[in-house]
C-alpha cells in the first residue's frame, strides 16, 4: 500500500495564475493593431510599451512560485492601469485583468484559510470502513 503525499492546492494556484498571465500576454499583444492605427508619430514608443509590458507579463510566469511572484503579477496589473495615460486600451485591459487578479487572490486566500482550518476535502479523515483512497 503506497501512501501519496497530500495534494497541495497552492501549487495548482500557481498554474492557474501562470495561465492567466499567458492569456493576458496574448490579449496585450492583440492591442498592437490599436497602437498601429493611432497614426501619430508617438505610436512607436507606445508599441515599445506594449511589447515591454507583454514581455514583463511573460517573464513573471517564471517567478510565480516564489514568495514575491504574486506581488510582481499584482504590481504589473497596477502598471497596466497606469498605462491608461499612454494608451487607454491598456488601461481598460488593466482594469479587466485587475478584477480577474482580485478574484484569483481572494480565492487563494479562501483556500489558505480553509486549509489552515482543516476544512479541505483532502484533509478530512476517511470514515472507518470507507473505500476512499
Amino acid at each position: 500500500m503506497s501512501t501519496k503525499p497530500p495534494a497541495n492546492p497552492m501549487r495548482s494556484f500557481a498554474g492557474v495564475m501562470a495561465a492567466t498571465l499567458l492569456l493576458e500576454v496574448i490579449v496585450v499583444l492583440l492591442s498592437m493593431p490599436v497602437v498601429a492605427n493611432l497614426g501619430s508619430g508617438m505610436a512607436t514608443w507606445q508599441g515599445v510599451l506594449v511589447g515591454v509590458l507583454a514581455l514583463a507579463l511573460l517573464l513573471t510566469c517564471a517567478v510565480l512560485r516564489k514568495p514575491y511572484g504574486i506581488w510582481v503579477a499584482a504590481g504589473l496589473q497596477v502598471v497596466m492601469i497606469v498605462c491608461w495615460l499612454a494608451l487607454p486600451a491598456l488601461g481598460i485591459l488593466g482594469l479587466v485583468f485587475g478584477v480577474v487578479w482580485a478574484i484569483l487572490l481572494w480565492m487563494r486566500w479562501d483556500v489558505a484559510r480553509r486549509m489552515a482550518e482543516g476544512r479541505l476535502p483532502g484533509q478530512r479523515a476517511a470514515k472507518p470502513g470507507s473505500t476512499e483512497d
